[in-house]
Order: structure tokens, then C-alpha cells, then sequence
């Protein structure tokens, strides 16, 4: 490069970014064509010659998603910020998120799979169309009755009611006391017939739960007790839930003796659904997303700042101790 090009190309930059001067303005100011302008801004940012720095309040949710989509290579996360300290308000927040990230992704003829959990109930209450959408919407396991949160069926009609679509039911619970009854149940026609359909799913919207005693909606769905529970997260090593099966923190199967008598998908059935949605927060859902993350169970995550930055910090204390490695 000549002397004067860099001389040039000083002007147009001090103009530009300095003055404040559009680049047609600046073309006047030297005469030079608007597009000559442009070339020489382009050529600028190509040579290091400018450096575009953004301060933003939420400029370090950015990095957050950044770091867990490259860390984990999933495809996409949204890390809402911390901003409404009332937790109803927090969820209501993430519910919304959720439910525009689900629109933005939806397309007419979809069959969307969803599980059960306070994240999925916000989704599917802050969903709200401008539109109908040809979509059937389907549990991907039993449900519990009572609660609107893990009842999966009124959570597929209340979907497919503000989606304009078509929901189906699967009458059966979500556990049962053993291996044989979970096996008789699969076998009817009718549970058959939905969970086939399910297994169709292009889209699946879930939770990812823990197996905390205290926190864990695992505990409404099976019913178990203190003991099991503390069997599963410290004998079998269970950190996380998806669909009511277990994992570890590595992501992979535990606590088989209970995934028996679970009715619904399975996770490796799961793992065959073009994209799945999970939806999650709280600092106390760190550990079961950082399982689910590694056990490469989501294409995409809807989170919040507590959840996204304990997901990290766990990451970043394990590959200080081990060495670990993501799948």
C-alpha cells in the first residue's frame, strides 16, 4: 500500500467514525464515489485497521451464549438476563422466550413432541400466534394428574389449542412399579399408536430436571422415596432428568432399574428427533443441563443467566480437575 491510500484511507475512517459523516457525506467531503467509500471501509476492517468494540448492558448474556454453543457445540442458546427478582415474573420471562423461539421454528405440517415441567408450562401459557399452524402436537411420555405442570396431556391440548393445531392423548402414567406393567402398557394398541407418533416428532419441546429430593418435579412423576432418591443421585450417579430418564453428569443412562418403568420415549429414541428444544433455569438446573449438554441431548437451549453461568463454571472446574472432554 502507497502512501497516500493510507492517507486516504486515514480520512475516510476519522470521517466516518470520528465525524460522524454517512459514507455518502464523506464521498462529497473528498470526492469519491459512495461505493469507493465503502470499498476502502471494507478494506480498513479487512487490514485490523478498525476495531469495533460493543458496551452493552447485556453484552456479557452474549458471551454466555457464545461460550456454552461452542463449548457444547449446540446449534443454539438463548440466555435470558437476570432482571426481575420475583420468580414468577423470572419464569413468566423465560416462558416467553421459549414460546418465540418454538414460532420462530415451527412450520405447517410439524408434529411436536413435548414433555412436562414448570419451563414447558410457561412456554406453552406465554405462546402466543398471529396465525394457525397445521401441526399435531404429542406427549413424549405419561403424564401425572393434578398439576398442570406434568400433566403432559393438558399441556399438549393447551399447545396445539393456541398453535391452531391438533393434539393427541396417551393415557397412561408416566411410572409405574415395575418392568412387566411399564412393558404391558407399551404393548396396548392405543399407547402404541401415540408414542409412534411422537417418534415421528420433527420438533420436541422440553424440561431437564434434577434429581434433588427437595427441587425435583422426579419425585411428583415417580413417587419415590428419600431412599431412592439418594440411591440415584449417589449410588447411580444421576444429576439430571429428561422425559423421567436419569443421567449422569457425563450424560449418559443411569439409574436403569427406574428407566424400567418409565412409559414414554426413551432417550435414545429422543436422540432421533431432528431438534429438540430444552427449556431451563435457575442455578439449581446447572448440573442436570450441564449432563444433558455433554450427553449432547439438546440442539438448543432456552436458559437463564444463573443456569448458563453455573453450566460454565462447572465446565471450567472439571477440565481444570480432569482434563474432560465434551461429547
Amino acid at each position: 500500500m502507497i502512501a497516500t491510500d493510507q492517507d486516504l484511507i486515514s480520512r475516510v475512517l476519522n470521517l466516518y467514525y470520528v465525524d460522524e459523516l454517512t459514507q455518502a457525506e464523506v464521498g462529497r467531503r473528498l470526492g469519491l464515489s459512495t461505493a469507493k467509500v465503502n470499498r476502502l471501509l471494507q478494506q480498513a476492517r479487512q487490514q485490523g485497521m478498525v476495531e469495533i468494540i460493543i458496551h452493552t448492558p447485556l453484552q456479557h448474556v452474549f458471551e454466555l451464549e457464545y461460550r456454552l454453543k461452542a463449548i457444547f457445540d449446540i446449534q443454539e442458546v438463548v440466555v435470558i438476563p437476570r432482571i426481575a427478582e420475583d420468580v414468577n415474573a423470572h419464569v413468566h420471562t423465560l416462558g416467553r422466550a421459549g414460546a418465540r423461539y418454538l414460532l420462530e421454528h415451527l412450520r405447517d405440517g410439524d408434529i411436536v413432541a413435548l414433555g412436562g415441567g414448570t419451563s414447558v408450562h410457561a412456554v406453552v401459557q406465554s405462546l402466543e400466534s398471529s396465525r394457525a399452524y397445521d401441526v399435531k402436537v404429542v406427549p413424549i411420555l405419561g403424564g401425572v394428574q393434578g398439576r398442570a405442570t406434568t400433566d403432559v396431556n393438558y399441556l399438549a391440548s393447551q399447545l396445539a389449542e393456541r398453535l391452531g393445531g391438533e393434539s393427541y392423548r396417551l393415557h397412561a402414567p408416566a411410572f409405574v412399579d415395575t418392568g412387566e406393567h411399564r412393558d404391558m402398557l407399551l404393548s396396548l394398541g392405543p399407547i402404541k399408536e401415540i408414542l409412534d407418533i411422537a417418534r415421528q416428532a420433527n420438533i420436541v419441546l422440553l424440561g431437564v430436571g434434577t434429581v434433588e429430593p427437595e427441587e425435583s418435579r422426579f419425585v411428583e412423576f415417580t413417587a419415590l422415596s428419600a431412599e431412592d432418591m439418594n440411591r440415584i443421585a449417589k449410588t447411580c450417579g444421576g444429576v439430571g432428568e429428561i422425559g423421567a430418564y436419569v443421567y449422569d453428569t457425563e450424560g449418559r443412562p443411569c439409574a436403569e432399574e427406574y428407566a424400567e418403568r418409565v412409559v414414554g420415549l426413551s432417550l435414545r429414541e429422543l436422540e432421533c428427533i431432528p431438534f429438540i428444544i430444552g427449556v431451563a433455569a435457575t442455578a439449581a438446573k446447572a448440573l442436570p443441563l450441564y449432563g444433558a449438554l455433554r450427553g449432547g441431548y439438546l440442539h438448543a437451549l432456552i436458559t437463564d443467566e444463573a443456569a448458563a453461568q453455573g453450566v460454565l463454571q462447572i465446565f471450567d472446574r472439571d477440565l481444570d480437575g480432569s482434563n474432560v472432554g465434551v461429547q
